[in-house]
């Protein structure tokens, strides 16, 4: 009720402003007439002529609910609605007046006066409005306080997202930055101000702006990428690696996310730019709206939750809105960590943390019964190679075996789906972490002959950024330490991906896995463009760390590690994808076999009996039945350029 009498003094003000502006145009009009009485004729006077203007601005009013707008935050798209509105008043009110008395007595100016007034009475009072909820009248500094000069700020992106920035800043009491300036995207815009900050340069002149400022003695303490930094066009690491070396703060704007829990009026909050999102390519974004159904009121269980992936489907998993989140670790300190996080981020969520290993088949099969989940995502694996490499018994047991647990676990509590996280070194795999997960897949695969409700999937894509044990994190240290940067080969090359594209692709398996009919397990793959050389990350590194590449840093060839690829690939000689949804397909093999049980027992029992030979001898003769090639042992340690077997 309160709301319609706000609405209703809302409509009555702009007419009372519509009476108003044309009674003001009438009498200021050089030929209006004098006679502002009733004296019977049949020609219009000024008060009927003011009523019938009043009637049609209450009308179109209306008409748009332009009450429905608020005047605190008046934009240019109310000034248009209001100019609409004053130009259809004026136009019927002419034309009524024309019908009646040929408008004998309305002065030809006051009508283009009369529209004038009209728009600005109701757009002055509304940026009256805002420029006292934005404290934009008046800013005086308290009396006696010597409030010291906040940190100057820079500002890098296109105008219309430092206007959002700077209007936000301007209602915040706490300023924490001051805006010195803008470089912007395109040059026809330097010069221009918004908000009062000028726009003193192009992205592509970043140099000569940053010595401009250092100049006037305003160079900045902290820069705000207003976009994606991989996105911005003339932005290189060496302009990062400047900021760094200047001890420059870079600065992002929060994500939609992390604005869930951001209230009132206070300044957005800003997030440090890590490294990973500055080596990172345009991010792929995936419609969430499928996964969003797919998610909410769902009750979700997570295996290897504390992992890197782990961790982010836990958190998208909340975000979306799911009934319950199981949590499933064999670390104790990971699983706290994320079990800890969850609860300050979503205090409300219903949430479970499992300690437990995925190796026991028991004990995991009474967790599951337990929680009773609709989604299973199985992240839990060990995934260093040189580490898998030396103990390959270990690899079996988790990535293998427990897979298998996990996935008997979730059919015999009536999961609906399964979802297996795999990774691209299962491809024709030359070391053992490689062939673990390409058997894991098979495992996948062979679940569908088994019966039962549950869907199962399995997903397959490259190295993850700053992911435990990738290849970012062990260059950012050695940097840090000042060398020197260790590759293995100076023409090795990997896709890569961020933490929350792979998260975003699990959740998008599993949704096409829900909407696909078809019994059979499916085995999904990400566009992920084109391979990065590591040598060119290194150096970008590099620039990034504000160091210089043989003067402040070297880089050393190590050689190739055994099991170690140059080249990862996507698709092995038995496999072809096809599309099933936006930048995601498909993988179909023409492998006819099967992996049964018995075939997982020997393995088991090889690697239980720490028989390290025995479990690689048996691993390479399972992948090579499923890839379509003789049993003839694992591989050589010996490795060649595009990984090829030696």
């Amino acid at each position: 009720m309160m709301r319609m009498a706000f609405r209703a003094q809302t409509v009555i003000v702009d007419v009372a402003i519509a009476a108003f502006a044309f009674i003001c145009a009438y009498l200021l009009s050089p030929s209006a007439l004098p006679d502002l009485g009733f004296d019977g004729a049949a020609s219009l006077n000024i008060v009927q002529l003011t009523a019938i203007y009043a009637a049609f601005a209450a009308v179109f009013t209306t008409l748009f609910r332009g009450e429905l707008s608020p005047w605190r935050y008046a934009s240019i798209p109310d000034a248009l609605v209001i100019a609409r509105i004053a130009a259809l008043t004026a136009g019927l009110f002419l034309l009524t007046v024309w019908i009646v008395d040929r408008a004998s007595t309305l002065p030809r100016s006051a009508l283009a006066m009369a529209a004038v007034f009209h728009v600005t009475g109701c757009l002055g009072l509304r940026v009256f409005r805002r420029a006292i909820h934005e404290h934009a009248l008046v800013k005086v500094a308290p009396r006696g306080s010597a409030t010291p000069q906040a940190p100057p700020l820079l500002l890098i992106g296109p105008p219309a997202l430092a206007d959002t920035y700077l209007r936000d800043a301007s209602r915040a009491r706490d300023r924490r930055y001051t805006p010195v300036g803008i470089i912007g995207i395109d040059m026809r815009d330097v010069g221009q101000q918004v908000r009062g900050v000028c726009i003193i340069e192009s992205l592509d002149r970043l140099e000569e702006a940053l010595d401009d400022l250092r100049r006037w003695n305003r160079y900045p303490r902290a820069v705000l990428f207003l976009d994606e930094p991989s996105r911005m066009k003339g932005l290189n690491p060496d302009h990062l690696g400047r900021f760094r070396a200047d001890g420059v703060r870079m600065l992002r704007l929060p994500s939609i996310v992390e604005l869930r829990h951001h209230e009132g009026a206070a300044l957005m909050p800003l997030r440090d730019v890590s490294v990973e999102e500055l080596l990172a390519r345009e991010p792929i974004q995936l419609n969430k709206a499928p996964v969003a159904a797919l998610i909410r009121n769902r009750r979700v269980l997570i295996t290897g939750a504390g992992g890197s992936i782990g961790s982010e489907l836990a958190r998208q998993a909340a975000g979306f809105g799911c009934a319950h989140l199981t949590l499933v670790d064999s670390s104790e300190a990971a699983l706290f960590t994320i079990d800890r996080e969850l609860a300050e981020a979503y205090p409300e969520l219903s949430r479970s943390a499992v300690l437990c290993d995925v190796r026991h088949a028991g004990r995991l099969q009474g967790h599951f019964a337990a929680q009773a989940p609709d989604l299973v995502f199985h992240a839990a694996a060990l995934k260093h190679v040189s580490m898998v490499e030396r103990h390959p018994c270990e690899g079996v047991l988790t990535n293998v075996i427990g897979t298998w647990n996990v996935a008997e676990a979730a059919r015999l509590c009536g999961a609906a789906q399964m979802v297996l996280i795999s990774t691209d070194k299962a491809v024709d795999p030359t070391n053992v972490m490689g062939a673990t997960k390409r058997l894991a897949e098979a495992v996948i695969q062979a679940q569908h002959t088994n019966g039962g409700q549950t869907r199962f999937a399995a997903v397959r894509f490259g190295n993850v950024l700053a992911s435990a044990g990738s290849v970012v994190p062990i260059f950012k240290s050695q940097i840090e330490r000042g060398g020197p940067v260790t590759l293995t080969h100076p023409d090795m090359t990997r896709f890569f991906m961020t933490i929350p594209e792979a998260a975003q692709l699990v959740m998008h398996a599993t949704a096409a896995s829900a909407e696909d009919q078809d019994a059979q397990a499916r085995l999904f793959l990400l566009e992920m463009g084109q391979p990065v050389r590591i040598m060119d990350l290194a150096r970008q590194m590099i620039a990034l760390s504000g160091r210089t590449l043989g003067q402040d840093i070297e880089i050393k060839i190590t050689g190739l590690r055994p099991g170690e690829k140059l080249n990862e690939t996507l698709l092995d000689d038995n496999e072809h994808a096809t599309p099933c949804a936006p930048k995601v397909m498909q993988v179909v093999s023409n492998s006819a076999v099967r992996i049964t049980p018995g075939h997982l027992q020997t393995l088991e029992a090889l690697a239980e009996q720490a028989d390290s030979e025995g479990v690689r001898t048996a691993l390479f003769d399972l992948v090579g039945q499923i890839r379509g090639q003789r049993p003839g042992g694992a591989p050589k340690l010996k490795v060649v350029a595009g990984g090829g077997q030696g």
